[in-house]
């Protein structure tokens, strides 16, 4: 009977252990938040600006661009033989130290500036708001970028769980006002956006080139790469050999979540405006949002526009934050592992937390210009990682050649030399 019984458990541990878990339902929100950022509030602008049509085909290759690429960079940091081993070292274990080095360098220098750049955004966004909205006086620059960085590096100290806890919350209020705000449009919309069809469909090069273009936009609205490696160890650790079942499971859904929900209010936004209204949001270079509130006369849209930017900017911090910590962490790790020396991995995240603080707390107060070229530049080393190099790993790796001979991987090379080409033709042209 004891044994009965303790098998009875064991299968239901078992089985529970394999269904959906709570913690599955946390990351699967978190690699949301990471994600969809403030730029989804440029997006309709950006890519609605060239018409319907590759809109519609933006939205068909949304979910297989983002989802074969992500579920490739996680299968990457779990082909390691170190199960708690980041991406920093599953670079190292499988392409030595020298192209380790290399590569653990680019990643952190692909993502620390954008943390610098959501940190300046964050400060003018509610710098905008005290003087716009609330009609006060602002205060010092460098007292609000202080007490907002300092908010959110207090999440931080709480740990990675904490972290992931906080954004999957803030997730809820961000959706929710993008689907309120899609459907407020929809007795708006109008056939306006269907004549740019008619003149794509006359220019056969004018499509193509928009799509070219629009690549990128959506590749890094979707981009949510600086968090996989945390999200892979944290799903390894939780569930061992049945991790990239998992993983794939969760990306899916949270894929599935981000395309549905942005493309309805992206489309939604789209066909309430005219092709010219889109122009027009596109050369004053403000949200959707402030653009929607001045074009309808409703001051209620202007008071969202800023709070959801700083609810999706704090969600896209504090996600970013884990990719920051484990670029720098790896890289310090490296330089003291040459000398023969270590460090506990507790003060190493003191000494980043402190490293980002004062770092993010400078930029922010000193808000420079040069912030959107180094994102710009730092847009190519993302795709690299992101698309090429666990595909590059698949052939050259033994842990990986299990995924070889599949026709996403061949889709995920395009999609990243597209994204590559594309945003270098944007920089020179």
């Amino acid at each position: 009977m004891k044994n009965t019984q303790t098998g009875t458990l064991g299968a239901l541990e078992t089985s529970t252990e394999k269904g959906w878990q709570k913690t599955d339902t946390m990351w699967m929100l978190g690699l949301y938040g990471t994600a969809i950022g403030a730029g989804v509030l440029f997006l309709p602008i950006n890519a609605g600006v060239g018409g319907l049509l590759p809109l519609i085909i933006m939205a068909i290759l949304a979910f297989p661009l983002t989802f074969f690429a992500h579920r490739a960079l996680t299968r990457f940091v779990l082909s390691g033989k170190n199960p708690s081993g980041d991406i920093t070292e599953v670079v190292e274990e499988h392409f030595g130290t020298g192209a380790g080095n290399v590569i653990t360098l680019l990643y952190f220098f692909a993502i620390y500036p954008i943390l610098l750049m959501y940190s300046v955004a964050i400060t003018n966004t509610v710098q905008s708001l005290i003087v716009n909205q609330l009609g006060w006086v602002a205060p010092p620059r460098v007292l609000l970028s202080l007490v907002l960085i300092m908010g959110m590096m207090t999440i931080v100290r709480f740990g990675e769980q904490m972290i992931v806890k906080a954004m999957s919350v803030l997730v809820y209020p961000f959706v929710a006002v993008l689907m309120l705000m899609a459907c407020y449009l929809i007795p708006h919309w109008h056939g306006a956006a269907l004549q740019t069809m008619e003149v794509n469909q006359s220019s056969g090069n004018g499509l193509w080139m928009t799509l070219w273009l629009a690549i990128p936009v959506m590749v890094f609205s979707f981009n949510h790469s600086p968090i996989i490696s945390s999200f892979a160890v944290a799903k390894r650790e939780e569930y061992g050999e049945e991790a990239e079942k998992k993983c794939s499971r969760i990306l899916a859904y949270s894929h599935l979540l981000m395309v549905v929900t942005v493309m309805f209010f992206v489309f939604s936004c789209v066909l309430s405006l005219s092709p010219d209204d889109l122009h027009a949001a596109k050369a004053q270079n403000i949200t959707i949002l402030s653009y929607l509130a001045n074009h309808f006369h409703v001051p209620v849209i202007a008071w969202l526009g800023p709070i959801i930017a700083i609810v999706a900017i704090t969600k896209s911090f504090l996600g970013h934050y884990l990719g920051a910590r484990e670029g720098f962490n790896g890289l310090v790790n490296k330089a003291l592992r040459s000398q023969g020396k270590s460090v506990a991995p507790n003060t190493l995240n003191r000494l980043t937390s402190l490293f980002m603080l004062l770092t993010t707390w400078l930029v922010a107060t000193l808000d420079p210009n040069i912030l959107s070229m180094i994102e710009t530049l730092g847009g190519p080393i993302i795709a690299v990682i992101l698309f090429l190099m666990p595909m590059y790993a698949i052939q050259k790796v033994p842990a990986m050649r299990k995924y070889s001979g599949k026709i996403s991987n061949v889709f995920v090379v395009l999609i990243g030399l597209i994204a590559i080409s594309a945003i270098f033709f944007s920089l020179v042209r």
